[in-house]
């Protein structure tokens, strides 16, 4: 009986901590996706300024 109690404590470890990685990746692709979405919108409204003339 140990042993399985063992077994359980570790299983429900390595799922809770698999959780937890997707839910950090999930975050991680949706801030990402954010800024994306902030870069294409300021770009649309302020163009990029160049600093230096361009040659000829």
């Amino acid at each position: 009986m140990f042993e399985y109690a063992l077994y359980r404590l570790r299983h429900d470890d390595f799922v809770r901590q698999g959780e937890e990685h997707r839910l950090a990746r999930e975050a991680a692709r949706l801030r990402r996706t954010a800024r994306r979405t902030t870069r294409n919108t300021e770009a649309e409204s302020h163009p990029r300024r160049h600093w230096f003339a361009r040659a000829a």
